[in-house]
């Protein structure tokens, strides 16, 4: 990789958006703990370095600090939120607590154009702030090029040093122009071309795929969503028939999913394929369990053992390949080393038992879904199987709220395939992040025909979405949202009533478990 951002994750909820952002500039992102040494981080030959926001106050007696020899690496350094707090509070400012706290929309006036942050844009900006703590003394060598009501620090510079620093945040929607910020910073300050693409991916995720499992076999447990399957076709251009993909039913899966899965991969891609029924299994091990981060250790654990047995049919292998993505493993890990800011566990994610005996190949886990979606294509996957709507690792058992038994799974896969069959009539499905029905542990009183009914209530959930990260509601048609009502509560047995999901992303999560 020759040219890369490298971010100092400090714990914002944005900073995988960051990481968007500076790939749409067409440049390489990765994302790094704050602490990370100086040295491993040098190692990497960065362009430029970016230090993420995040929750704490430089003061607080836990912060999240990093190595003080990130500032002698020579390279561009853009500190953002609580990053330019750390510029200060590094390099001889003054960090203290604003008599205002700023957050939501503000107005930013450039008082200096000539700074390359903001070239080509106008001396007044609309942008995004969320802070408490604010700059009150610049370090030596800095000066303000840029304030707000509030501030008048909302943006510095130490020219000579290309140290720069912004009280707001410019990766979210909120700032419309951040983007082109960003770009600034990344192409006039850092330097960096435009040259980074899926098929560069290829090449590199390829070559690293191969130096990682040598001439070792690798076993890969095929779902028939789009991560799953990218991975196995990434993998497979790496390793050829030294790759075994498992399928394993869980009883947790979408209508006619295995069936699907052994057509496409099985007959039409000619991938080593073994498929696995292991439905009573999961449903046993979940009988009784309502708490959402129960469900999935326990999906987690089960897979493993199910899992495990299955490889010992296929053969020794070294290597298990997962199609673990980045907001995966944002989602799954504390934030700032704080374990109560976990967001919720993947099954897919942390490790595995010493007992697999197995090494993790995660060929995705640089990438966003829609980078995902680019490089199937770039792979030559159908359009079929790239535009696929996310499903969770976890299945249907996310989308049951309470208890997950037969019956309610039976009910649930009805009204989700009606759902799915709706939205694509309707010229939908391809532009809508996700859609699906969520079964909630909610009875409520109905009448059809002559009788008193007493069943459950389906949520139907529509989101728009780039990465993932933050999502919007959908406003679907009226005449669609009728559509779907009408379908399920007559067609599946056991609901009596449906209401739509308004809810974005945040405050919600896009699933509801």
């Amino acid at each position: 990789m020759n040219e890369q951002i490298v971010l100092l994750d400090f714990g914002s909820q944005y900073t995988q958006v960051i990481a968007r952002r500076i790939r749409e500039c067409r440049v390489y992102s990765t994302i790094v703990p704050y602490d990370t040494p100086a040295a491993k981080i040098d190692a990497l030959s960065p362009s430029g370095l970016i230090l993420s926001g995040g929750p704490s106050s430089v003061y607080d007696p836990n912060a999240p600090m990093p190595d003080a020899g990130i500032f002698e690496l020579g390279i561009p350094i853009l500190g953002i939120c609580y990053g330019v707090q750390l510029l200060a509070h590094f390099l001889g400012g003054r960090v203290e607590p604003g008599q205002k706290r700023e957050y939501g929309k503000g107005t930013l006036q450039v008082t200096d154009p000539s700074c390359l942050l903001f070239r080509k844009l106008p001396e007044t900006l609309t942008v995004w702030n969320s802070h408490g703590d604010r700059l009150s003394r610049l370090p030596r060598g800095f000066v303000s090029v840029a304030r707000t009501e509030n501030s008048d620090y909302a943006a510095i510079e130490h020219h000579a040093r290309r140290f720069l620093g912004l009280q707001f945040h410019p990766e979210v929607a909120h700032t419309p122009r951040g983007r082109e910020v960003l770009a600034n910073f990344v192409h006039e300050i850092c330097g960096c071309g435009r040259t980074w693409t899926m098929r560069n991916y290829i090449d590199q995720a390829v070559e690293e795929v191969r130096r990682q499992v040598g001439d070792e076999r690798v076993i890969l447990g095929l779902s028939g969503g789009v991560d799953s399957s990218v991975a196995a076709a990434l993998l497979h251009r790496a390793v050829g028939d030294r790759l075994t993909c498992i399928f394993v039913n869980n009883g947790l899966l979408r209508a006619r999913e295995p069936e699907v899965v052994r057509e496409v991969f099985g007959r039409h891609f000619q991938i080593r394929l073994r498929c696995v029924e292991a439905s009573r299994q999961f449903l046993r091990r979940l009988r009784g369990v309502t708490e959402p981060e129960r469900k999935r250790k326990i999906i987690g654990r089960t897979f493993i053992e199910v899992f495990s047995d299955a490889t010992r049919r296929v053969g020794p292998a070294r290597f298990l390949a997962q199609g673990t993505l980045y907001p995966d493993v944002i989602e799954s890990i504390p934030i700032a080393g704080n374990p109560a800011a976990l967001i919720k566990s993947h099954h897919n994610v942390g490790g595995l038992p010493k007992k697999m005996r197995f090494e993790l190949v995660e060929p995705l886990k640089c990438l966003f879904k829609d980078e995902v979606r680019q490089l199937g294509k770039a792979l030559g996957l159908p359009d079929a199987i790239v535009h696929r709507q996310p499903f969770p690792g976890p299945g249907l058992a996310v989308r049951i709220l309470g208890e997950v038994t037969g019956p309610r799974l039976q009910i649930l896969r009805q009204a989700d395939a009606i759902v799915v069959e709706e939205i694509k009539r309707h010229g939908w499905y391809y532009r809508l992040w996700q859609s699906f029905a969520v079964l909630l542990p909610v009875r409520s009183v109905g009448v059809m025909g002559d009788e008193r009914t007493y069943d459950y209530t389906i949520a139907i959930r529509a989101v728009e979405s780039q990465d993932g990260m933050t999502a919007d509601w959908v406003r679907l048609p009226h005449d669609l949202l009728e559509r779907l009502s009408s379908r399920i509560i007559n067609e599946v047995k056991g609901v009596n009533r449906c209401v739509f999901d308004i809810t974005s992303k945040p405050p919600g999560t896009i699933e509801w478990e």
